[in-house]
């Protein structure tokens, strides 16, 4: 966490799942629908920060909690089926193209991009079909766009398959790519 902090990457901790089923959530919440993969605090968005005293006090408290990353404020993350990702991700290093943090997350991969939530006035900014928020990650299977309102996941967190995330490409502090760039590659790739 304090290695996301020092990229200026604001985290909060989140849910982990229980070992004995792959339904079982560390919330208190009964029939959790997202085990291990969601905040633990429902004011996630507010509470996500990058000051290392607060990261470092919650996970003494809870460290085996998973790392959630808010999406919108430094970077967004296209997240699409792991077949299509690493199609994209061996044609942009033949091409020589810049990919960015990239991870896997069980059967899928995440694209780290620069975020298009740059509006100075919150009127102008706009979605579009592909945002998606955890409550739409099940109606979106193939290509989701996390962008404002949203979270990822981040490595190491435990899946609830009960395997890590990783990362294929570690985040080193360079500029994150454009994102309209890595979205025209990812929809050649997932159509």
């Amino acid at each position: 966490m304090l290695e996301y902090a020092a990229l200026g990457w604001a985290s909060c901790p989140g849910a982990r799942p229980l070992q004995g089923g792959s339904r079982a959530c560390s919330c208190d919440r009964v029939g959790c629908p997202d085990p291990g993969a969601h905040p633990l605090s429902r004011a996630w968005q507010m509470q996500a920060t990058t000051d290392p005293a607060v990261l470092t006090r919650w996970w003494q408290h809870e460290p085996e909690a998973n790392v959630i990353l808010p999406t919108g404020r430094v970077f967004d993350v296209f997240d699409v089926p792991a077949a299509a990702g690493l199609t994209a991700l061996a044609s942009m290093d033949a091409a020589g193209a810049a990919t960015g943090p990239v991870a896997a997350n069980g059967d899928r991969v995440l694209f780290y991009v620069a975020t298009r939530n740059v509006a100075e006035d919150e009127d102008e900014w706009w979605s579009c079909p592909l945002d998606v928020g955890p409550s739409a990650i099940d109606e979106m299977p193939g290509l989701r766009w996390h962008c404002r309102d949203s979270y990822v996941l981040a490595p190491p967190s435990v899946l609830p398959s009960g395997r890590a995330g990783s990362w294929l490409r570690p985040p080193d502090g360079r500029p994150l790519p454009d994102p309209l760039r890595v979205l025209d590659l990812l929809a050649d790739v997932c159509d």
